[in-house]
């Protein structure tokens, strides 16, 4: 049964009267079958790690990814993230600032376990001098230029 203020929506439920199927004959369904499937639903994954997912839709979607779990300072900006809307800047405000403190989070986790990160490697710097060579030189001297602003402000600021 769809809600009345639903069916407000052009096109909201177009599927809901199995009569009223849009996708046949391309995909007849079995009446026969339980919800008119003729295939056994996979099991869906399990969680072993914490999953952040948004707060629009219930539960976990069948696959999803476990390879970087939230953690640190990153991973509190992600929770508060997900916690909001996907149409609010309180959802991915948040989400970017997490994947530049994780970025920062990952060179101490690096030094942590002795291991010294190659940032000019990992950053691409050295395909980036070799294909494109004076966007590159551009970028290094507004960072310079403004880096340097920041310290003379910095500086006098201090001077006085």
């Amino acid at each position: 049964m769809i809600p009345e203020d639903y069916k407000k929506v052009p096109g909201w439920g177009v599927d809901a009267d199995p009569k009223n199927d849009p996708t046949y004959p391309m995909r007849l369904r079995d009446p026969d079958l339980p919800r008119g499937l003729s295939w056994k639903r996979p099991p869906l994954q399990v969680a072993t790690v914490e999953i952040l997912h948004s707060n629009e839709r219930p539960g976990l979607s069948a696959v999803f990814g476990e390879a970087s779990p939230p953690k640190g300072v990153s991973g509190v900006l992600r929770r508060y993230a997900f916690r909001h809307s996907e149409s609010a800047y309180r959802h991915w405000l948040p989400l970017m600032a997490a994947d530049r403190i994780g970025a920062i989070e990952g060179i101490f986790e690096d030094l942590g376990t002795g291991r010294v990160p190659n940032i000019i490697k990992e950053k691409g710097w050295g395909a980036e001098w070799k294909f494109n060579r004076k966007a590159f030189a551009t970028r290094i001297l507004l960072v310079t230029a403004v880096a340097g602003a920041g310290a003379l402000a910095a500086w006098v600021s201090i001077r006085d």
